[in-house]
């Protein structure tokens, strides 16, 4: 029996003249002042959910969308306003655009927000779709391999950065710490201030071929690499259909939903559990 419920806002305004015969989507241009009402929007929404008794409110990151259909630019911005908006309402990361940021401050911002409310904002990260927002803010995309080369390294960051008092990182886009003196000396980590303090759940939009689920896990809080696991449990390219989680904690081990492509868990869809049958010769009362 399903019995939680999520509803997701990308930020898109209320618009007139939409349809088979409207103004086509590159001619649609609004001024500022509607782009915001996005804003207000999302508050109202989050509001009646939480009256309603939804679990979670997703949200995705896009920008420069004068279009009018996707305005959220920060998530994790947004997420701590609904958070003092509502009661117990989560807010979920649907998704952070990782290559558009730098892991660091990723880590670092995803981090206040759990403090400050109190653990209820979920984090997500995705490889990004438009080409106009990715390659503005200086990151591949036409390039899949480049990014999606990118986006593992990053994650890999984030993890280090989460589960360890102190870490370093040595890859192909970001030497972690800067290889400079501070203070008199020179540095060899880093701590990112503040660290989570709730378990961290992850979701990331992905789309593989089934295949069978890993078991066996580098432990994150060793500071062992984890990418190599990563990869290979979770292939990623833009599109969703399955959908990775990861926790944070003393044991830090992600987990791969399992089953295929049908059976996959989304943000908007949970699995109905089968009613058991009944034993051969017997009746069961409906």
């Amino acid at each position: 029996m399903i019995t939680k419920f999520d509803s997701l806002y990308a930020g898109h305004l209320d618009m007139d003249d939409i349809g088979y015969g409207g103004t086509a989507v590159n001619s649609r241009v609004f001024p500022n002042e509607r782009l915001v009402t996005s804003l207000s929007k999302a508050r109202n929404l989050a509001r009646l959910l939480d009256r309603c008794g939804y679990d979670t409110f997703w949200l995705a990151e896009h920008h420069f969308q004068r279009e009018g259909y996707e305005c959220i630019p920060n998530v994790l911005l947004l997420a701590l306003d609904l958070a003092h908006q509502t009661e117990r309402l989560k807010m979920g990361c649907g998704f952070n655009i990782t290559p558009m940021w730098h892991p660091l401050r990723l880590a670092e911002d995803f981090a206040m927000v759990d403090v400050l409310t109190g653990g209820r904002v979920r984090f997500g990260v995705g490889r990004g779709y438009h080409t106009r927002e990715v390659h503005t803010f200086g990151a591949p995309l036409l390039d899949q391999p480049a990014n999606r080369e990118l986006f593992e390294e990053q994650v890999e960051i984030i993890f280090k950065a989460f589960n360890n008092a102190a870490f370093s990182h040595e890859g192909k886009h970001y030497t972690i710490p800067a290889r400079v003196p501070y203070r008199g000396y020179d540095l060899k980590d880093l701590t990112l201030v503040p660290r989570p303090v709730h378990p961290v759940e992850c979701w990331q939009p992905s789309r593989a071929r089934p295949r069978a689920a890993w078991t066996s896990w580098p432990n994150t809080t060793s500071g062992a690499s984890s990418a190599a696991a990563w990869r290979r449990a979770a292939p990623c390219v833009p599109s969703s259909r399955l959908t990775a989680t990861r926790s944070v904690g003393p044991d830090a081990r992600p987990r791969w939903a399992r089953g295929s492509a049908s059976d996959s868990i989304s943000s908007s869809r949970r699995r109905r559990r089968r009613p058991s049958r009944p034993p051969q010769g017997t009746s069961k009362r409906i």
